[in-house]
């Protein structure tokens, strides 16, 4: 949850129906914290947050209901009875009362507590600090992309790819939207969107992430699954995008943007809200940098910028990986990426090597060395051979049998750490060739430190029984020192 910095919840103490004592006027923030950004010639936030009131109030009436949950799903969203009753109690149907619950969640007018939730400080503040109110809305804002649902069936062809790099186009698509000032017919922002999506090859980065949307929290989880398996390869698109898919993809961000309240949209056109222009403006900096230049984070750690990094679709990725070795010698940054990569985050070492494929030759003979860690082996064996073939590398051609278990376990420890629990399964099952007890023979003899946390969650969470007790079988014996 987003919380403001410094900001405690506040517990006042005053009884329903009588007046608040005076609130002491608190100190005023320092540059760059705390209050936000009124752009010269817009409505403030006594003018907008009225508007973010309205359209989240079903999202303020489903906290107030629930108050103090025991239980809530791993997700933090609400169990079935829940669900149903807060239906019945606010008359809304139950997907309504869940779709309010989600936005809850998001704005922080909820928070996730012990296995249950509770009402977020946000709440407390909703009626009375406009400015918690607009900066609730901007967390909408910014998750978007999960309020436009794609169907799952078009998660696996040309769409997913496109929606992925469609993302990484929002924000000159909002920047448009925003000089324009008013409505703009779908197929001017179509062409907008063909414009961008059309890229040189040039401009697409070898390896994996390239022209591939990620699913999940964890990126690189499924480039380990494909690595460890062999005969999965990423989704690319040779060809120019077909109108048609170009126009099925601005119609989902056009839903998303419309569903947090930030575009409007009528007869075949679309303009921003007032909502919308106030977000552009208040994160102009932030969105101008994304799309086209860095980020901000070439005088941070490699540490902090793999961190920041975890969060970002490739392409924004892989301009922050090239602005930060420019910014330092090549060989520092090597060496830089090299040590974070010998922590014990496996995501942020998938990162790291990311972030390495940008050095390119320079790095080799740092990598080559690289080799004789068993923690970077796996990682830099694909590295070396992908430097060699850019064309691509088929993974079972360069990792042994062992490395390859090493390297799933890694890669199954960064979606425990990171990601939803339920995806090991599938890692499970794009990994084991239909064979998952070998599978775990092999994981457990990987000498990876975290191989029986693996698969001891893998036996908490698959569907197949005999899967889950040959995991929990293969997690005893590395407990127990067995063959």
């Amino acid at each position: 949850m987003t919380r403001l910095p410094g900001t405690t919840r506040r517990v006042d103490g005053t009884q329903p129906g009588r007046p608040a004592a005076p609130r002491r006027r608190p100190p005023k923030p320092a540059p760059g914290r705390g209050r936000l950004p009124v752009p010269e010639g817009f409505p403030g936030p006594a003018e907008l947050a009225p508007l973010a009131r309205r359209m989240l109030t079903d999202a303020v009436r489903i906290a107030r209901w629930a108050g103090e949950l025991e239980a809530v799903d791993k997700r933090g969203e609400l169990l079935p009875d829940d669900a149903r009753a807060a239906g019945r109690a606010l008359a809304m149907t139950v997907g309504a009362a869940a779709k309010a619950w989600g936005q809850a969640l998001l704005v922080g007018l909820v928070e996730p507590r012990d296995g249950g939730a509770a009402p977020g400080w946000r709440l407390h503040a909703w009626e009375h600090d406009d400015e918690a109110v607009l900066r609730g809305w901007s967390a909408l804002f910014d998750a978007w992309t999960l309020l436009a649902p794609v169907p799952p069936a078009a998660l696996r062809g040309v769409f997913a790819v496109l929606a992925g790099q469609a993302v990484d186009q929002a924000p000159q698509l909002l920047s448009f939207l925003h000089l324009v000032d008013g409505p703009v017919a779908e197929s001017e922002l179509m062409e907008l969107l063909r414009r961008g999506l059309g890229a040189p090859p040039g401009h697409q980065a070898h390896g994996a992430g390239a022209g591939f949307v990620s699913l999940s929290p964890v990126p690189h989880a499924a480039s380990a699954v494909s690595a460890v398996r062999g005969t999965c390869r990423e989704p690319q698109i040779d060809t120019p995008p077909a109108p048609s898919d170009i126009a099925a993809v601005l119609d989902w961000m056009l839903d998303g943007l419309t569903a947090v309240g930030a575009v409007v949209r009528a007869d075949a056109a679309a303009e921003l809200s007032s909502l919308g222009h106030w977000a552009v403006r208040a994160k102009l900096e932030e969105i101008c940098t994304v799309a086209q230049t860095a980020a901000g984070h070439i005088e941070q750690s490699a540490l902090e910028l793999l961190d920041a990094c975890a969060h970002y679709s490739p392409g924004p990725a892989r301009a922050e990986y090239r602005a930060w070795v420019a910014a330092r010698p090549v060989d520092r940054a090597v060496h830089e990426l090299l040590e974070a990569a010998r922590g014990e985050d496996a995501l942020l070492r998938g990162l790291a090597f990311e972030a390495l494929r940008v050095a390119g030759g320079t790095a080799e003979q740092a990598v080559r060395a690289a080799v004789d860690e068993p923690v970077l082996r796996p990682y830099a064996l694909l590295w070396l051979a992908e430097q060699l073939d850019e064309d691509g590398v088929v993974p079972s051609d360069v990792l042994s049998a062992e490395d390859a278990a090493w390297l799933w376990v890694d890669t199954a420890a960064a979606v425990l750490d990171h990601g939803e629990v339920e995806l090991l399964v599938g890692h499970v099952e794009g990994a084991s060739a239909g064979d998952p007890v070998r599978l775990f023979a092999r994981a457990r003899q990987s000498g990876h430190a975290r191989a029986a946390s693996v698969l001891t969650a893998v036996a908490g969470v698959h569907p197949d029984a005999a899967v889950a007790r040959a995991a929990r079988r293969s997690a005893f014996s590395v407990h127990h020192g067995g063959a």
